[in-house]
């Protein structure tokens, strides 16, 4: 069983593809160029993302958007955490967080599946944390030096491995729910 992915991401794309493969699910790398609107809602991001791509490859497919939503900053970045991170980066964060008490935080995922122009499904993810005071470690991507997941021994994304970081992250959630719905609901389409 095969499920398409389409990001330029290639790390979100690395951290499928393992959550597919201990799910029994081969992912496939798309990298393909499509409009990315931004809105104040990660799923208004995805929605229409995913229904360009589908119309595009032709094909059932996959995209995901995520966002680092921080509690005291109203939820900024949320949805503009990519561009956020491109314009301010960690160092920008944490200088907007310098003398703020709650640094609670959640990492949020949304993935759209489509399969044809009718039927478009949505699953979520999240993980609760805090946003650390520096940034620490070397793995993982984007705001991961700076979050620390909730109950994880004080560490961040970055000072994990990926499989670590895939057993419990925002991502991983919203794929899992996704893979067991693509299982449940479309068996009888496939064929192994």
């Amino acid at each position: 069983m095969t499920l398409r992915f389409v990001t330029g991401n290639e790390n979100k794309f690395e951290e499928a593809r393992k959550i597919g493969e201990s799910m029994g699910i081969e992912v496939e790398h798309e990298d393909l160029k499509y409009e990315e609107i931004q809105a104040d809602t990660l799923e208004e991001v995805v929605k229409p993302s995913v229904q360009e791509v589908y119309e595009i490859i032709e094909e059932p497919c996959f995209v995901e958007d995520a966002g680092l939503f921080i509690n005291c900053i109203n939820g900024f970045p949320g949805p503009y955490s990519s561009y956020v991170f491109k314009t301010l980066g960690n160092e920008g964060i944490l200088k907007l967080m310098k003398d703020k008490s709650d640094r609670t935080a959640e990492f949020r995922s949304v993935i759209g599946f489509c399969d044809s122009d009718e039927n478009l499904e949505i699953f979520r993810g999240r993980v609760k944390g805090e946003i650390l005071k520096e940034e620490r470690g070397k793995e993982g991507f984007g705001y991961d030096p700076i979050f620390s997941p909730k109950g994880i021994e004080n560490k961040t994304f970055a000072e994990m491995s990926v499989e670590k970081k895939n057993s419990f992250s925002h991502r991983s959630s919203a794929i899992e729910k996704f893979v067991k719905w693509y299982k449940r609901n479309k068996k009888a389409e496939v064929r192994d």
